[in-house]
C-alpha cells in the first residue's frame, strides 16, 4: 500500500512541476469551448437543440480529462529510457500494485484538469445542476482511471517515445471526435451509431452531461455501468502487459 501511495503521489507532483504541461493541458479546451461554443452556438439554437455551451461544456471536460490521462502512459516509456522504471520494478510490491499507483496518480492529475475545465466554463455562461456535481465527478474519475490505465497499458509494449505519440494520436482523436462531444447522439445514420457505442468515451461524455445538464442519451445507469466495467477489464488487462515488461 505505501508504494502504491509513492507511486501516485510521484505522479501529482511531476504534474505540479511541469507548469508547462499545465498551461498546455489547459489551451486546447479553452479554445474548443470558446471558438466552438459561441462560433457554432446560434447554428445549434436555430436548430432548436438550445444553448450550445451548455451541450459542449460536458464534451470538453470529457476531452480534457481524455487527453491528459491517456498521455500519462509516455512516462512509463521515458521511465523505461533514463533507467527510473528498473528501480521501480526491482521494490517489493507486485507490478499490480505499480502499475495501479502510476494509474491512480495519473487519474488524480486528469481528474484535477477536468475540474479546472469545468470551472473556466462557468466563466464562459456554463450553468450546471448543482445537485448532480458529485456524480460527475465520480463519472470524470472513472474516465480518468480508464484511459490512464489503457495509456499505461500501451506504453508498457513500447521504448520508444514518438511511436507512442502516433499511436496515441491516431487513436485519441477518434475517440473523442466520435463521443458525442460535438452533436447529439439521437436521429445518426446506422453504421455512425454502431461506431459510437463502441466508443468507450461516449458514455463518459453522456455521463457527465447527464448529470451536469439532465440531458443523457443512454441513462446514468448504464453510463456508469459500462464505464466501471470497462475500467475493471483495462486494468485486468493493463497489469497483465505491465507485468510483461522486460527491462
Amino acid at each position: 500500500m505505501s508504494t502504491i501511495y509513492v507511486l501516485w503521489l510521484r505522479q501529482i507532483k511531476r504534474y505540479l512541476r511541469s507548469k508547462s504541461r499545465i498551461v498546455g493541458a489547459l489551451g486546447q479546451p479553452i479554445l474548443f469551448l470558446v471558438a466552438l461554443g459561441f462560433g457554432f452556438g446560434p447554428i445549434f439554437q436555430k436548430a432548436g437543440q438550445g444553448n450550445y455551451i451548455q451541450f459542449l461544456a460536458p464534451g470538453i471536460i470529457a476531452m480534457s480529462i481524455l487527453f491528459t490521462s491517456i498521455f500519462s502512459g509516455i512516462e512509463v516509456v521515458f521511465d523505461r529510457q533514463f533507467g527510473f522504471l528498473k528501480e521501480t520494478l526491482v521494490a517489493p510490491v507486485s507490478r499490480f500494485g505499480i502499475m495501479f499507483g502510476r494509474t491512480l496518480g495519473g487519474a488524480t492529475v486528469a481528474t484535477f484538469q477536468g475540474v479546472v475545465i469545468l470551472l473556466i466554463s462557468l466563466l464562459i455562461g456554463f450553468r450546471p445542476h448543482l445537485g448532480g456535481i458529485l456524480l460527475a465527478l465520480i463519472m470524470m474519475g472513472l474516465i480518468a482511471i480508464l484511459f490512464t490505465a489503457l495509456g499505461t497499458a500501451i506504453a508498457s509494449r513500447m521504448t520508444d517515445m514518438h511511436g507512442f505519440q502516433l499511436i496515441m494520436n491516431f487513436l485519441v482523436m477518434p475517440l473523442f471526435f466520435l463521443s458525442g462531444a460535438f452533436f447529439p447522439l439521437a436521429g445518426l445514420p446506422k453504421v455512425l451509431s454502431i461506431i459510437v457505442k463502441i466508443d468507450p468515451l461516449t458514455y463518459g461524455v453522456d455521463g457527465i452531461r447527464g448529470a451536469l445538464v439532465g440531458l443523457s442519451h443512454f441513462g446514468l445507469g448504464m453510463d456508469f455501468g459500462l464505464l466501471a466495467v470497462m475500467v475493471l477489464i483495462i486494468l485486468a488487462v493493463g497489469s497483465w502487459l505491465f507485468s510483461k515488461i522486460q527491462i
